[in-house]
């Protein structure tokens, strides 16, 4: 069973049946989700709000006595129970509970217990505590524990890895880390280069960067702040660049893949006494050792006379160097529409879509009969969904005739896309209603068709009143 927003009910009531039928909570319910104790919690008490005789099956195992709608039975069950990792894990919840008795009793509990083992707590009390203190009276038991790990920071950089994938413990964990300035700049780099939430690289590379403001420049933490996977982490390692003496090293970086990291690599240059339009031509010089991402920073900072350079690698063997192409012609407001329709056609789906994006605004100018070609199911699903970008922009019937006849594309996302534009009802405001209203040209009989091979994306009643509108016949 999943668990999440919508799963949550049927996963508590599911983990109180296994729970009933003798199986452990580690078996249950695991240690790693604190979504998964709060869910159990829930499910306990819905359950045994209405049934007298489920109830008191509840009150014989531990956790589930611990959840019991009876605020006596969960006071005794705080006394009684096994100081289990579960037992500890519900104690947290129950610090927030509504009965007061029951609530001063678990805080007492968990306060006795931090003092106590104050790692183990800390380690696999932190998640829960975190999201329980999203209520009001969780409140307590959050400012406890950052309390804890204020008082003795080790443990939080101990826990920087311990706490998995729950991102509030390690956002906490690190707080107070930097508040305490534990980590030397090349640690903190590191942190920043390896961790995967985009909220925490910024904190690292930001303490990074004032360390190196503070301390002076340091070339191993610069370079693996440019290592990088996240454009942010990257971005800084470029600003950081100019106070380690090596701005001249920012032109590599014009082609970086990020729009941020190119344009920190512009200041640097130009900052530098540099030309960033001179430094990307010399970077698109060589086709054999082009970086795709130099023909787009040099859109970025050329002019449109820099769109020949850009047009000659429309042909480029190589995808990318051909898809960013089309992208920096784009930006330069320099498309020449023949030569980029051609790659409607493109074996690459990246060429493809920049292509589309690229012919949007010249979309009503381009003859519905090719692009109704390219719908063709023998045509690859990049094909038929960059034509299908440009059909819609045509509006009208146009687009409705293009969405009905993918509503049996055998590309799923092609299908949703579809059923989507017909469901949107965009085409409704462009069609020609006096032409309909005249019934020329057999439009109405073409409605009519259409809006039958698509019934099954509306009720009835909105079908009915559509086609009231149109004035056509059911």
């Amino acid at each position: 069973m999943g668990w999440g927003k919508r799963g949550d009910e049927a996963a508590g009531r599911e983990a109180v049946g296994r729970l009933m039928r003798g199986l452990s909570a580690s078996h249950v319910l695991g240690f790693e989700d604190p979504a998964r104790w709060t869910a159990l919690d829930h499910a306990v008490r819905d359950l045994g709000r209405y049934d007298s005789e489920l109830a008191d099956r509840l009150r014989t195992q531990p956790e589930t006595a611990l959840c019991h709608p009876d605020g006596r039975v969960r006071q005794a069950a705080l006394a009684t129970a096994g100081r289990t990792p579960a037992f500890w894990l519900l104690t947290v919840i129950r610090c927030a509970d509504w009965v007061e008795p029951v609530r001063l009793r678990a805080r007492r509990m968990l306060a006795e217990h931090l003092r106590a083992e104050p790692e183990a707590a800390l380690r696999t009390l932190t998640p829960l505590v975190l999201r329980v203190g999203r209520r009001g009276l969780g409140v307590w038991a959050r400012e406890l524990f950052e309390e804890a790990l204020r008082a003795a920071p080790h443990l939080a950089l101990a826990q920087l890895g311990g706490f998995g994938r729950d991102t509030a413990a390690r956002r906490l964990a690190a707080r107070v880390v930097l508040d305490h300035g534990l980590l030397g700049v090349r640690e903190l780099a590191r942190h920043a280069a390896d961790d995967l939430d985009p909220v925490l690289g910024r904190w690292w590379a930001d303490a990074a960067l004032a360390a190196m403001a503070a301390e002076g420049p340091d070339d191993e933490a610069v370079d693996i702040l440019l290592s990088a996977h996240a454009p942010l982490v990257r971005s800084a390692g470029v600003t950081a660049l100019r106070r380690a003496g090596r701005a001249h090293e920012a032109a590599r970086h014009l082609a970086d893949r990020s729009p941020l990291v190119r344009a920190c690599a512009r200041w640097l240059v130009s900052g530098n006494g540099g030309d960033p339009r001179a430094a990307c031509t010399e970077l698109c010089a060589d086709p054999a050792a082009l970086v795709p991402w130099a023909l787009t920073g040099l859109a970025e900072c050329g002019r449109r006379e820099d769109a020949a350079v850009l047009r000659g690698f429309l042909t480029h063997p190589v995808a990318g160097v051909r898809a960013q192409a089309v992208a920096g012609l784009r930006l330069l407001q320099a498309v020449p529409q023949e030569d980029v329709r051609a790659l409607l056609d493109d074996p690459s789906a990246a060429v493809a879509r920049e292509t589309a994006r690229a012919l949007l605004p010249f979309s009503r100018r381009m003859p519905a009969e090719e692009l109704f070609e390219r719908l063709s199911p023998e045509l690859p699903a990049h094909t038929r969904r960059a034509a299908f970008r440009l059909l819609k922009a045509h509006g009208g019937v146009t687009q409705l005739r293009a969405a009905v006849l993918l509503l049996t594309d055998a590309d799923p996302g092609v299908r949703r896309n579809a059923a989507a534009t017909v469901q949107e009802r965009r085409w409704l405001d462009e069609l020609p209603y006096a032409e309909l209203r005249a019934d020329e040209g057999g439009l109405r009989a073409e409605l009519e068709a259409l809006l039958e091979r698509c019934t099954h994306l509306f009720s009835d009643h909105v079908m009915n009143a559509m086609r009231g509108h149109l004035g056509v016949r059911a």
